[in-house]
């Protein structure tokens, strides 16, 4: 199954020639989020070599145009293209009249089951088989929530125990299932006996915030972390007026948090060397695997430790 990131844009509010509005796709196994669709999502899409048909939810942090004009296009083209299974919409639930205006911008046949779960606070929005969506609320000029993804955790079979245990062939799916083991020999056997707790992996995605406690709470052990990076540091009081984050505080917020890989992203029109979001994020003590993130490019999520 395959886990990556593919970017479909970089730019914040005004796209560039080599950067289209902001927007991602997360590929976690079966399903695929498509985070904050900004206009040129479609085309974007199509570049990258992604369908609708790999969308099974929307996440949509906040309604800035930038993060949200394309939703009329995703949309339709799902309808359109008869994706044949439901999608799922999340967004604030103050932006309802800014989705429905873009879910019904033109006129066009719904041949799609779009479920809306507009997010109004703090906590987990959907609990599937595979992982756990949460939100949590951003510090920005309007109501903005940040995603984070978590896997529940698993167990790591110990070869060793089993074997001191004997412990083999279709016995240890057995105990696995069930939890426990007669054996003549050892008498009953836990699972937790063999084994040990395999991490789930965790993902957040933060997008247009001051540093706060919310964007902390998403970003605390992730192997993967998205976060705005809008502003060199040089503008910090820039950024602190609109809402945004640094290079540095990007760097800050994942070095304290643990983050395993950062990916910077969402860069104003103002720089033209993407690159220097990457040198001040080492400057300001990010060791971890850093990505500064281009148009169309895959970032692979990190393998579990």
């Amino acid at each position: 199954m395959t886990r990556e990131l593919i970017v479909l844009g970089t730019a914040s509010q005004v796209p560039t020639r080599q950067r289209n509005h902001h927007g991602c796709i997360l590929r976690w196994d079966g399903e695929g989020i498509l985070f904050d669709p900004g206009e040129g999502t479609q085309r974007q899409m199509l570049y990258a070599g992604a369908a609708v048909h790999d969308i099974t939810r929307i996440c949509v942090t906040h309604f800035h145009g930038d993060h949200s004009l394309g939703l009329a296009g995703v949309i339709q083209r799902i309808n359109l293209d008869r994706v044949p299974h439901p999608v799922t919409a999340h967004y604030p639930a103050s932006g309802a009249r800014y989705f429905e205006r873009l879910r019904y911008a033109t006129s066009y046949y719904e041949a799609v089951e779009l479920v809306e779960h507009p997010v109004h606070g703090d906590g987990v929005i959907a609990e599937t088989e595979p992982f756990t969506l949460e939100t949590r609320r951003l510090s920005h000029p309007v109501e903005a929530f940040g995603y984070k993804l978590t896997e529940p955790d698993g167990r790591h079979m110990l070869p060793e125990r089993l074997a001191a245990y004997g412990i083999s062939g279709p016995d240890v799916g057995r105990l696995i299932r069930e939890g426990s083991l007669e054996t003549e020999e050892h008498g009953t056997v836990h699972v937790e006996q063999v084994s040990e707790v395999r991490r789930g992996q965790r993902f957040a995605f933060v997008m247009d915030t001051r540093l706060c406690e919310g964007a902390e709470a998403l970003a605390e052990g992730c192997d993967m972390l998205v976060t705005e990076s809008t502003f060199l540091d040089e503008d910090e009081r820039l950024a602190a007026e609109a809402g945004h984050l640094t290079a540095g505080q990007a760097a800050r917020l994942a070095t304290a948090a643990g983050v395993r890989h950062l990916v910077l992203t969402h860069f104003s029109q103002r720089y033209t060397d993407a690159e220097e979001f990457g040198r001040q994020a080492r400057a300001a003590g990010f060791e971890g695997t850093l990505t500064v993130a281009r148009d169309l490019m895959r970032v692979p999520v990190p393998k579990r430790h």
